[in-house]
């Protein structure tokens, strides 16, 4: 083989590893990289100062208190039970502050008593952040029977959410199940 032709090959081959070397650093290495970085460039969080406005989370959070919002944080973050969130409520323009009750796959139903209905939610009587329990009126009890007599398990990207009032405020007693693009 001449010298000329051995020389462009051996170059030729130098450039090849080169080129396939540079080009393989610079894709993640395994299938958990990949997800990593893909959820990390789909998590953009906006976070925001907002004034409370209305008494549903008293004591827990006040009327006129400052909290900081981070939207933005459910399209990369799993919903956990007692979550505090903002939940938009169509009618309204200023979103809600919740807390969440029951996620999916939680076994929830309603317990009468009385006048009044309890929400249980894994065998357990829910109680809001001073360990009173949940005693809503009849009137409350409606919506929350047809969901959980529909849905006795809470059912993929659905939640239950209520205030820290005990006889229930404008929550998922008035709406029901609430779904996860709206918080």
């Amino acid at each position: 083989m001449n010298k000329k032709l051995s020389s462009i090959l051996i170059s030729a081959i130098l450039f090849g590893v080169l080129f396939f070397w540079s080009y393989w650093l610079s894709f993640p290495q395994n299938k958990k990289d990949t997800a990593r970085d893909l959820k990390e460039s789909q998590c953009q969080v906006k976070v925001e100062e907002r004034i409370v406005r209305g008494s549903s989370l008293s004591p827990l959070v006040k009327d006129g208190q400052k909290i900081k919002v981070l939207f933005g944080y459910y399209k990369c973050h799993p919903v956990k039970r007692n979550d505090i969130i903002l939940y938009h409520y169509p009618p309204n323009k200023n979103p809600l502050i919740k807390i969440v009750k029951a996620v999916p796959s939680d076994k929830w139903s309603i317990k009468k008593v009385n006048e009044k209905c309890m929400v249980v939610v894994n065998n357990k009587v829910l109680k809001n952040s001073e360990g009173k329990v949940y005693l809503f009126p009849k009137n409350r009890c409606k919506m929350l029977e047809i969901y959980a007599k529909s849905y006795p398990v809470i059912p993929d990207n659905a939640y239950l959410i209520l205030g820290n009032k005990t006889s229930g405020s404008l929550d998922s007693t008035r709406f029901g199940l609430v779904g996860k693009k709206d918080i």
